[in-house]
């Protein structure tokens, strides 16, 4: 494939991909489905999180004090891979990079890649199930919901989101494999 060919198919790409964000957006038009992406991303920015590190001793005793240990390692991390992927990256998030496009939520920084909602909802969901799999068939939706919550908001690209849990099944898989 030469060079001219490679950057036409980048750019079929990168209007496809600005196609499905302009369609998810529209999910901004029906009232009830805004309401509970914002909610599902708000929960997502930490407060669902936290919560369950907090329930799970409640629910299961010391014994899942690794797992909320594990949590917080994993946190901790994604929070530092997504910041420096973002700096890194700087690609700015679709309602301000395009017309027809706006945010049904107020964004956390500036830069879209990777989507760190996604990130930390993938890294927590695997960590979590790794040793409550029980707890699959609540975080599964959950992790899904707020995936989707961010391409429908117009923060975030599909890419962005699809790095996100990339990201965030390799940080888990790590942390996993060294405990």
């Amino acid at each position: 494939m030469s060079a001219r060919q490679k950057i036409a198919a980048w750019s079929r790409f990168q209007s496809f991909e600005l196609e499905l964000c302009r369609r998810a957006t529209r999910a901004q038009e029906r009232g009830l489905v805004l309401l509970v992406f914002r909610l599902v991303s708000r929960l997502g920015d930490g407060p669902a999180w936290f919560a369950l590190a907090l329930l799970l001793p409640l629910a299961y005793g010391l014994d899942a004090l690794p797992t909320v240990a594990r949590m917080t390692v994993v946190g901790v991390t994604a929070t530092l891979v997504s910041a420096g992927l973002k700096r890194l990256t700087a690609r700015t998030r679709p309602f301000l990079a395009h017309a027809g496009i706006q945010a049904g939520a107020r964004p956390l920084d500036r830069y879209s890649f990777p989507s760190g909602h996604t990130l930390h909802a993938v890294a927590f969901s695997i960590v979590v199930t790794a040793s409550h799999a029980e707890l699959a068939l609540l975080l599964l939706p959950f992790t899904l919901a707020v995936a989707a919550s961010r391409v429908a908001l117009g923060l975030h690209y599909p890419t962005d989101v699809a790095a996100g849990a990339a990201f965030g099944a390799t940080l888990a898989g790590v942390l996993l494999a060294l405990s």
